[in-house]
């Protein structure tokens, strides 16, 4: 039984989880799955690549949300469906939305895709084109019928995640403002809405730091965990190198009742690209989160990650260890500390 208590979700028996390796020397507590990749690359016909997608807990199993690159190079979402969360069977065809009215409503393109259940709903949030790239959104209760939205914002913005439950009455949504390249900066915001359809109450939460690995740009990366210490989140940092950009993990831990205050930020990156599949592929140098599973019976957190663009990773962590080790090497500005409402 853990010590920091996750609040939001419940028990999950089936967690994917292996433990720790005793003879593991990184210096942050979060170790990889040592089958990696999960999904590999060329996993259907059409599809070259999968990375950068999304799972959560779906009957006696777990559903994906996947971002697919075609071969013909346009990334749109497919759907994945595994008994242990390691092996999956990925459907062929890309996921079919539809419009209010049941017609067909597909984004010209969709890509790296956030899934999170907020009371009886499935949220699909990705980057997709609204005139310049912008946030698309999609609902399903049932994971056969998906369902367009409103767009939340006008371009440019990206990495967008919700939290799992309202918070003060609103839905809350951590996005990235950025322009329509590879945005050569970026940070993290908070937006609010009563109705999944109108959004504001925009706050700042925090922008890249003085440490190496993340002082490029930072975004909104798995959906944050409610925890008795706060909202615990893994986001990506992105530092620049002769080589060219590097994408990290990173922890922080937001204030549970105004989760634009930044109440621990982790100085240390919590996995960076080590493995051969993280430092060789379609884009090199890449761990990006972008879902977690968790069991509140262990404390267990298995973290989803798109590695060099070309497939999906697995990682693991105790929330105990994650939590104390964010606390101990935190650095937090008073940007982060403040609630981003200027």
């Amino acid at each position: 039984m853990s010590k920091v208590k996750i609040l939001t979700g419940g028990p999950l028996p089936n967690i994917p989880w292996q433990d720790r390796p005793a003879n593991d020397v990184h210096d942050a507590p979060v170790w990889r799955y040592s089958g990696n990749p999960v999904i590999g690359r060329n996993p259907v016909k059409g599809v070259a690549r999968i990375f950068n997608s999304a799972v959560v807990p779906w009957e006696d199993g777990f559903a994906a949300v996947l971002r697919g690159e075609q071969v013909n190079g346009v990334p749109y979402i497919y759907l994945g469906h595994s008994k242990d969360g390691i092996h999956w069977d990925i459907e062929p065809e890309k996921i079919a939305f539809v419009d209010e009215n049941g017609e067909p409503a597909m984004p010209r393109y969709a890509y790296d895709p956030r899934c999170v259940k907020v009371e009886d709903t499935y949220y699909i949030m990705w980057c997709g084109d609204f005139y310049g790239a912008a946030i698309g959104m999609a609902c399903t209760k049932d994971f056969k019928t998906f369902t367009r939205m409103e767009n939340p914002f006008i371009p440019f913005n990206r990495n967008a995640v919700l939290f799992p439950r309202k918070v003060n009455g609103m839905f809350q949504l951590l996005s990235r403002p950025s322009d329509s390249g590879h945005t050569p900066f970026g940070d993290i915001w908070l937006s609010q809405s009563p109705d999944m359809t109108f959004w504001g109450k925009h706050r700042h939460v925090m922008r890249p730091s003085g440490n190496w690995w993340e002082s490029v740009k930072i975004g909104g990366g798995a959906a944050p965990i409610e925890t008795g210490e706060g909202w615990l989140l893994f986001y990506p940092g992105v530092s620049s190198t002769c080589s060219g950009l590097v994408y990290s993990i990173g922890g922080a831990i937001l204030d549970i009742d105004e989760p634009s205050r930044v109440k621990y930020r982790c100085k240390n990156f919590l996995l960076t690209p080590e493995e051969e599949y993280e430092e060789r592929g379609f884009v090199a140098n890449v761990c990006f989160p972008c879902a977690t599973l968790q069991d509140t019976d262990t404390g267990r957190i298995a973290i989803y990650y798109g590695s060099a663009d070309s497939v999906v990773g697995l990682a693991f962590t105790q929330v105990d260890d994650v939590v104390a080790y964010i606390k101990e090497h935190s650095e937090v500005s008073a940007n982060d500390a403040e609630l981003g409402n200027r």
